[in-house]
């Protein structure tokens, strides 16, 4: 390194390492030229080692804590009828709660928050997932399905509230990772933002941990680099504090602020049926006053392995199905329904005085889960890269369901799958979760709009596919003009 002033800041770094026991990380230091010493430098001053320290320390106790408590039963709760909302589609109810999130939304309080960290390396792409294409008649990527349908719920805001047309505006904050966001930042500028404000598209990035090794130190992969590795969706948490990038002081808690957002709708990008910014939803969680919500959808049976919205020993969770008595998962309510069936599909209400004041208050007592792997590193006494046979590390994450133990008071709102939920998650040909599985979903809702609102589409097996833009319905609505219509050709609806 060099310039005026550099060893001493260097020779502070390394005190400030050795302080938190990881000096190791200068061994290479005197080997390496100025550049690499610069790279080097750089992360490690970015990096809070105190907190590395601080979050390894919590979630080897976590993990203590949750051994000593394996061998006793936890009392386990399905979610109280109180916090618990099921609406009928087209029901004075429904139309009820969704006026109240359009007034929201009209109002300038509401935003969106898209968690977009995951590449399509399981669908055989390099690319950010929400680029993929799952093979629509229009071809377009899931990141254009969901920028469409905020176009059209600021459009139906606006009708609501007797206001302009494009007076309404649904602030789109997307959490990148490391590696997709300048490609999703290109993405977005190469398609024009789809038509949305720039200025009302943020993106933001996702923390990284360095991987440690079983006792605690932070791994190397190369001599002059830290090994790091994703913090989880719960890594959201933090992300908001951070400035939303390189140039800039501001953070997604202070953008909220300033902008006069109250709301927050938080999703994931590999739903091509997410309800982004959804009324329905809005509209519970406004008029209950809580702080935070979460969509579920029905566990079909028993033993299927979903994480299900819970109490556990009298606090709100995500109870993994393992951890679930066999009576408790085959009990079923009056109606004939599981009693524990509030699938997690990780789709979240947050107020922002929630995130902003009262997530930082108990954030150190979330623990993070301890992934142990084979994690590739450089071996300090050699300097060589090694690939190990076992398990030398460890990655640390936080789930965003980790935060649900703080809430005081949960909305859990039920939808219906085959209106809401269609995850993207396995390569093409799978037959569950995939491309193919995500366009016959979305087209086959679609149909029944169409039909619903009295056109005739041929049948499915005929192989015919009639696409609805989300600019033209969000939700169904929209469509008087295809009354008495016949749809026997593929084609689009814009």
């Amino acid at each position: 390194m060099s310039g005026t002033g550099a060893p001493l800041d260097i020779v502070a770094l390394r005190k400030r390492y050795a302080a938190a026991g990881q000096e190791h990380l200068f061994q290479f230091w005197d080997d390496l030229d100025p550049a690499s010493q610069g790279t080097l430098a750089k992360q490690l001053t970015e990096l809070d080692i105190e907190r590395v320290n601080a979050v390894y320390a919590r979630a080897i106790e976590g993990e203590k804590e949750a051994a000593q408590l394996a061998g006793k039963r936890a009392q386990l709760e399905a979610p109280p009828r109180q916090s618990t909302v099921s609406v009928q589609a087209g029901s004075d109810e429904e139309k009820r709660l969704a006026a109240v999130g359009l007034d929201a939304i009209a109002s300038g309080k509401v935003g969106v928050l898209l968690m977009a960290g995951g590449q399509g390396t399981r669908l055989g792409s390099s690319a950010p997932k929400g680029c993929y294409d799952i093979g629509l008649p229009s071809h377009k990527s899931l990141f254009q399905l969901q920028a469409e349908r905020i176009a059209r719920l600021q459009k139906l805001a606006a009708q609501r509230a007797g206001k302009p047309e494009n007076s309404v505006a649904i602030t789109w904050f997307i959490m990148t990772s490391g590696p997709t966001r300048k490609p999703t930042e290109a993405f977005f500028q190469e398609k024009s933002y789809f038509g949305l404000q720039q200025d009302n598209v943020i993106f933001f990035e996702q923390g990284t941990l360095p991987c440690l090794t079983m006792d605690g130190k932070v791994m190397l992969d190369s001599q002059s680099s830290v090994a790091n590795a994703p913090d989880g969706n719960g890594g959201l948490y933090s992300a908001l504090r951070r400035p939303v990038g390189a140039a800039r002081q501001d953070t997604v808690v202070s953008l909220l602020q300033s902008r006069g957002i109250e709301y927050l709708h938080a999703y994931g990008v590999d739903n091509c049926l997410v309800k982004v910014g959804d009324p329905v939803f809005l509209g519970c969680c406004i008029e209950k006053q809580v702080q935070a919500g979460v969509k579920t959808v029905r566990k079909t049976e028993p033993k299927e392995s979903v994480g299900v919205v819970a109490k556990k020993d009298g606090k709100w969770g995500v109870i993994e199905y393992s951890e679930i008595p066999r009576e408790l998962s085959e009990a079923r309510d009056a109606d004939g329904q599981l009693t524990f069936r509030a699938a997690n599909i990780v789709n979240h209400f947050y107020t922002t005085s929630f995130l902003a004041k009262d997530v930082p208050s108990f954030e150190a007592e979330m623990a993070f889960h301890i992934a142990r792997k084979k994690i590739p590193c450089v071996d300090l006494s050699s300097g060589q890269t090694t690939k190990p046979s076992t398990p030398n590390g460890m990655k640390l994450e936080l789930f965003i369901f980790d935060v649900f133990p703080f809430v005081k008071d949960l909305v859990v709102h039920e939808v219906e799958r085959n209106v809401e939920f269609s995850p993207l998650k396995n390569a093409p040909g799978t037959g569950t979760d995939d491309p193919q599985t995500s366009k016959r979903d979305l087209l086959s809702l679609q149909r029944r709009w169409l039909q619903a609102a009295g056109a005739t589409v041929a049948d499915e097996g005929a192989g015919i596919e009639v696409e609805v833009s989300p600019l033209v319905s969000y939700g169904g609505e929209g469509l008087e003009g295809v009354k008495g219509k016949t749809f026997d050709k593929t084609q689009m609806i814009d």
